[in-house]
Order: structure tokens, then C-alpha cells, then sequence
């Protein structure tokens, strides 16, 4: 690890802690040059899938796209960004765990509607409409129906 004061790259490990989630751990090192110490994180690199856009193109996977269209169907909704980022983070881990190299974008868009369908109506409408791209207010009041009908 580089030193961030000298950039000497020898340093030694002074002390490690768990963090609360498990999931990184932070050491803190002395550089055996400038005698410095610094903090690091350390977390494991989890590789995710390519994502296959409906145009047969592939990016990489971008987390901020999920959030940011949570962001957009929860707006002016009483629903907090931990919330948000609690959905985004079970998408993620469940993506993970197919293992797959590849994932359709649809699959992706597909279990957002389900985590908002649970969590609010009419971030879940809203969010269907620009996902399933609603032709007519027609489309719209029926995927509105199709929620008041499960509701009831």
C-alpha cells in the first residue's frame, strides 16, 4: 500500500477491526519510511454481471442508474434514501448470486417494480410508466386498476 504522505510502498499493519456489516475490514499502517500512519478499508471486489440492454448492447453494471430511478418514481414521497438504498443493495446481492456473467437490463427493471409495488403505489405506478412506456392514459389506468385490485 502506498504511503499517502511519501509514497514509500512498505508499510506494516498496526491494528484490524471487523467492521459492524462484516463485510470490510479497517487496518491502520505505519509507513517504514516517514513513520506515518494512515487507514485503510479493505472489502471484497465482487464482480457484476454485464447488463444486456434492450438493443442487444452491453455496460457495465452501474448501481447510481437503480437509485436514481428509485430517486425518480419516489419523488415527493415519504420514503427515505436508506430505504432506497436497502432496495438497490438487495437487487445488487441478488444479481450476485445468479452467478450469471450477463443479465438482461428487463430483469433488472422487473424486480424494481416488485420492491416498489411492495413499497409504495404510487412510486410503483410511476415508475411503470416510464418502465413499461404506457402508450395512452388507458395503459395507465389499468396498470393503476391491476394495484387498487391487489390492494383490495
Amino acid at each position: 500500500m502506498k504511503c499517502p504522505y511519501c509514497t514509500n510502498l512498505e508499510d506494516k499493519v498496526i491494528d484490524s477491526r471487523i467492521s459492524r456489516d462484516g463485510e470490510t475490514i479497517r487496518r491502520r499502517r505505519e509507513c517504514l519510511s516517514c513513520l506515518k500512519r494512515f487507514t485503510t478499508h479493505e472489502t471484497i471486489e465482487e464482480t457484476l454481471p454485464a447488463i444486456i440492454k434492450k438493443d442487444s448492447r452491453r455496460e457495465v453494471y452501474d448501481r447510481r442508474k437503480i437509485l436514481d430511478g428509485l430517486r425518480k418514481a419516489c419523488q415527493k414521497r415519504d420514503i427515505s434514501i436508506d430505504k432506497l438504498e436497502e432496495i438497490t443493495d438487495r437487487i445488487e446481492r441478488s444479481l450476485l448470486e445468479k452467478g450469471a456473467k450477463e443479465i438482461p437490463s428487463t430483469e433488472i427493471g422487473e424486480r424494481v417494480m416488485v420492491e416498489l409495488h411492495e413499497l409504495d403505489a404510487v412510486a410503483y405506478v410511476r415508475f411503470a410508466s416510464v418502465y413499461r412506456s404506457f402508450k395512452d392514459i388507458t395503459d395507465f389506468m389499468e396498470e393503476v386498476k391491476s394495484v387498487l385490485n391487489k390492494k383490495g
